[in-house]
């Protein structure tokens, strides 16, 4: 039985959760504290952690940092009542795995941790020393971009970029079809692994963060109005 942690001050939210979660087969532990959250997610296992942005204690975003920095590789889901790009940035760029904004349906709620779990099944049995393969290393050359699959590593002139995690999964996926327009759905169900077009919106905000790492100079990334998004050389 997966094992979720749930870090929410709200208790209407908490009870709301907590029914679904467990008719659908989850073990749930919840804590009102952010100080007392983050003990229970760095000093326990868990199979994904929901937490709130706004917590007393200790919030959300210190939260998520500080469990990444203890190197927790856990999922984490951030909840906000606020709908302000920088707060999803900021959350994606401290390791949160997605966000989510209130009110949202329970449903959702079960498909984005089913879509977060499935993914780090994936990425531990990539890790698996028995399920790599014996080949050189997996490298991308776009131009000056460079992205090494193997290392995890990401770099643009010579200059090491600091991605997150899915950060990097969406430009490898994206170089792969490189000059092919992907829509957001497509990228949606690639990426962060949803059965549905939940929230496309996040699809944008990794698109916008990733734009700021690579530089203006270097527009990769292109906009294809009313279809998606391509990645492309500099020479194209």
């Amino acid at each position: 039985m997966d094992r979720v942690l749930l870090i929410e001050d709200e208790p209407s939210i908490v009870k709301l959760i907590r029914l679904n979660l467990e008719k659908s087969g989850y073990e749930v532990e919840a804590s009102l504290d952010g100080l007392e959250g983050f003990d229970l997610a760095l000093h326990q296992e868990w199979d994904c952690i929901i937490l709130d942005l706004m917590l007393p204690g200790k919030d959300g975003m210190d939260i998520c940092r500080d469990l990444r920095l203890a190197q927790k590789t856990t999922p984490i889901i951030m909840l906000t009542a606020r709908d302000e790009e920088i707060d999803k940035i900021l959350g994606l760029e401290l390791g949160a795995d997605d966000y989510m904004t209130k009110p949202f349906s329970p449903r959702e709620l079960i498909a984005r941790i089913k879509a977060v779990r499935r993914r780090m099944r994936q990425e531990l049995s990539k890790a698996d020393p028995l399920t790599l393969e014996n080949t050189k290393e997996k490298v991308i050359h776009l131009g000056d971009l460079i992205i090494n699959e193997e290392s995890f590593e990401v770099t643009l002139s010579g200059v090491s970029l600091t991605l997150t995690r899915k950060e990097f999964e969406l430009l490898t996926y994206m170089a792969k079809r490189e000059g092919r327009t992907l829509s957001r759905d497509i990228l949606l169900e690639a990426v962060w692994d949803y059965p549905l077009a939940l929230d496309t919106r996040i699809v944008d905000v990794h698109i916008s963060h990733l734009r700021e790492k690579l530089g203006e100079d270097h527009p990769y990334i292109q906009t294809v109005r009313g279809f998606g998004y391509k990645l492309v050389k500099m020479d194209d």
